[in-house]
């Protein structure tokens, strides 16, 4: 299946709209949320890099994505330190990834202790420099890899924090538009958005073809499968995650 990469909505300078801060990994979930953002916002594009194995890749497809959507403004960041701290195998080599084990009930040892709060931070101080009333992130809370930072109930509490270490007039707010949907279903609004999956990367430990193994790979050719959808993108292995009935 030819995977169609043109949006439904103009790509053209929207500048009427407010201006939004999406923050961006390169990943589907991330590609969807700026999808959506973009029907109503112009974009400033945020990619924090930590130190993670595929960090080349994530900022390759982010800058794709950026092109894409005609970002208006872009920031890239370094955290070099979240590397230093350690304790996660997406920043330390000397830790195995996993095997993706979709049944798992416990956090696995792909999560970064506390990341969303340090590139949330990020975002909250370019929001206000630029004015910016928005901050899309594509956090997932159900069909995920159970990240405790994912959840819906960390973002109203971020939002409070916002709203208590800001300007008094600024008005700024976190928006997760895809957290509550499973990951079939946001590949199947990407698909209605017209979202480039193609240029998007979700691996967690290879960078020329997707491993096919990790949990980030199988959470998405679950998706795809799931979806109907072929996914775009090369895989060294594909396995079937589908739930069975």
């Amino acid at each position: 299946m030819t995977e169609n990469c043109q949006p439904t909505t103009d790509n053209g300078p929207r500048t009427g709209n407010p201006l939004a801060v999406v923050l961006a990994s390169g990943g589907m979930d991330s590609c969807v949320t700026t999808a959506i953002a973009h029907r109503d916002y112009r974009l400033a594009m945020l990619h924090v890099a930590y130190g993670q194995r595929t960090e080349a890749r994530e900022l390759r497809a982010f800058h794709a994505l950026a092109d894409f959507y005609r970002a208006e403004h872009r920031l890239v960041c370094r955290l070099d330190h979240m590397k230093q701290i350690g304790g996660s195998s997406l920043t330390d080599p000397a830790m195995a990834v996993e095997q993706a084990n979709l049944e798992r009930q416990d956090i696995p040892s792909s999560y970064v202790p506390f990341r969303n709060a340090h590139f949330l931070s990020i975002a909250v101080s370019w929001s206000e420099v630029l004015g910016a009333p928005k901050i899309f992130i594509g956090a997932v809370a159900e069909d995920s890899s159970g990240y405790p930072d994912c959840r819906p109930e960390y973002y109203a509490a971020f939002n409070r924090v916002i709203a208590a270490g800001t300007r008094p007039e600024t008005q700024l707010e976190i928006v997760t538009p895809v957290i509550h949907m499973r990951k079939s279903e946001i590949v199947r609004r990407g698909r209605e958005l017209g979202a480039p999956f193609a240029l998007t990367w979700s691996c967690y430990q290879a960078e020329e073809e997707a491993c096919g193994v990790c949990d980030s790979c199988a959470l998405r050719l679950r998706a795809f499968e799931e979806a109907g959808v072929e996914d775009p993108i090369s895989y060294a292995q594909r396995p079937r995650y589908a739930r069975r009935a």
